[in-house]
């Protein structure tokens, strides 16, 4: 998706007169750059953030960069989940594009969409795979076809400010889930947050390295696959010890951590959704500093 789009593509994607947009830049409602030559340009994050706070539908999304049937499917949140698994189980990508889309530009936060649209579809899919109705071939696709919708999602997000908290997490050796980190990262992003995703499948000396380096305000700890109780319990309490040491909070959430494993692991939050996540990392935002998400969910967990 392109960075910076005219006043004209704006204005034709929403069915509007270009002076109109133009006057609306003028007043504030839209952020501008200005080109050397002194001609508007708008940055593409800006133009989304307030379509999803106007009445105003797209009319041409594709103008946009967007997937061309933005728009066309009912946002509600509450049955994203059955429309979304069909057409990840069929690895349609451009309707599950269009979905997803759809829920951010209707509204809905980052944390929502997660929590109440594509974690149960997953698990739906999952549930479809242990009865023999899905290959495991369908499940990975999906997986992937969902990372690069996500990773288009962050493009249109609002950048985090540049002294904004910084947060950083991943996942442990063999765990190689790659999904619920990358959902973690938009939506602390969408949060206002510097959060950046380190991939899956690290030791954790190199974790404990990130925390040094880095320093950050939050750690996440994304936990999908447990190959051994003992050894996952002595790693989490090497990274919690090092988090504290820097300063930084660590949240654990993961399908994988049953009952017995989180009451042996320590940390700063557990969080059995995103949602729960977002309201933690509230708490550690500077005094003043507000966060963009609100509203409830149900599922890191399920991922």
């Amino acid at each position: 998706m392109r960075g910076l789009v005219t006043p004209k593509q704006v204005a034709r994607a929403i069915g509007v007169s270009e002076a109109s947009l133009k006057r609306w830049c003028d007043k504030g409602l839209l952020p501008v750059r200005r080109t050397a030559g002194g001609h508007r340009r708008l940055p593409l994050p800006g133009v989304i953030e307030f379509l999803r706070n106007s009445h105003y539908d797209l009319v041409e999304p594709e103008v946009l960069g967007l997937p061309a049937t933005s728009g066309r499917t009912p946002a509600v949140l509450e049955r994203a989940a059955g429309y979304l698994r069909e057409p990840l189980e069929q690895g349609n990508e451009e309707q599950c594009r269009q979905l997803v889309f759809d829920l951010y530009l209707a509204g809905h936060h980052l944390c929502e969409v997660c929590d109440v649209a594509i974690a149960p579809a997953f698990y739906e899919l999952g549930e479809r795979w242990q009865h023999g109705k899905v290959e495991v071939y369908q499940e990975r696709r999906a997986c992937e076809i969902c990372l690069r919708v996500l990773h288009e999602l962050r493009a249109v997000l609002v950048p985090p400010a540049q002294d904004a908290p910084r947060a950083v997490g991943g996942t442990l050796a063999e765990d190689e889930s790659s999904l619920p980190t990358t959902m973690v990262e938009l939506v602390l992003r969408e949060g206002g947050w510097r959060a950046e995703t380190l991939g899956t499948g690290h030791p954790t000396s190199t974790l404990c390295a990130a925390i040094k380096d880095i320093r950050p305000r939050l750690f996440w700890l994304s936990v999908s696959y447990v190959n051994d109780p003992d050894q996952l319990v002595s790693e989490c309490e090497t990274i919690y010890r090092t988090a504290v040491d820097s300063g930084a909070a660590l949240v654990v959430g993961g399908r994988a951590l049953d009952q017995d494993i989180r009451q042996r692991i320590q940390y700063a939050a557990y969080c059995d959704h995103l949602r729960h996540l977002t309201s933690f990392a509230e708490t550690l935002q500077p005094r003043g500093v507000s966060s963009r998400t609100s509203g409830d969910g149900v599922g890191l967990n399920h991922v």
